[in-house]
């Protein structure tokens, strides 16, 4: 199931807005060059924020999302028409052969079960030309991270084409290694609020390399977002 924060039409239309100052991606466009990739799939590519970014550079880029709301907003952007958009996830993939997969934002989080998560790493791996790589992150568990999902520390009130919404997050739930929680959205022009519920599943590193074992990546490096110093992995598998 889609959480509403990417399938719900109004809150897809403003997500680029509420997640501004995405330094990731300078990060995953300086790999696609360290990597020397002129074909990337992008898995749970969103708003297409990344695709659309390595396309103006003439990378050719598969992005695949199980959110049409996502996608729509994806492909009104510049660049779009050069991106090949695909509705689904990693298990439903055309055939393709990529010299590298990408899976940012943390997207690795919202596969809550063991035989969800391998069958995704096993359509990515199908995709991958041999020597092709998958790069993506996931939150350091033992940084708790849950911890500051507080209205206190996530509230926005942003001004999108002339719609004030105002925005945070409330935890919910915590039973390691899942975690829930809401994100709240409330719209000035007409008083709608909107709510988000999201589990995410905080793997340990360990946990996370032995699924890529099991899957027939080989983990060639484990690196730090350098963005996010210190909270995060950054996972490079080969196949």
């Amino acid at each position: 199931m889609v959480d509403a924060l990417f399938g719900e039409p109004r809150l897809a239309a403003i997500y680029d807005a509420l997640e501004a100052g995405r330094g990731d991606l300078v990060h995953y466009v300086a790999m696609v060059g360290e990597f020397s990739a002129r074909k990337v799939l992008d898995v749970g590519c969103g708003t297409g924020e990344l695709a659309c970014l390595l396309a103006k550079d003439g990378v050719e880029v598969v992005g695949v999302d199980p959110a049409g709301a996502s996608l729509e907003v994806a492909r009104g952007k510049e660049f779009a028409d050069r991106v090949t958009w695909v509705h689904g996830d990693a298990t439903t993939l055309p055939p393709l052969q990529v010299e590298l997969a990408v899976m940012t934002g943390n997207v690795a989080q919202v596969f809550l079960g063991d035989d969800e998560w391998l069958a995704t790493l096993a359509g990515v791996r199908a995709a991958l030309v041999p020597g092709g790589r998958f790069v993506f992150e996931t939150r350091d568990p033992a940084r708790r991270a849950w911890e500051e999902w507080t209205r206190e520390r996530t509230y926005q009130q942003v001004t999108i084409g002339g719609e004030t919404v105002e925005q945070w997050v409330e935890p919910a739930e915590v039973k390691l290694p899942l975690v829930t929680f809401r994100s709240r959205y409330v719209f000035a022009s007409d008083g709608a609020e909107l709510t988000s519920v999201s589990t995410l599943r905080f793997r340990e590193r360990v946990e996370v390399e032995e699924s890529l074992v099991a899957t027939g990546f080989t983990v060639e490096d484990v690196r730090e977002a350098p963005d996010r110093p210190g909270k995060e992995f950054v996972f490079v598998a080969g196949r």
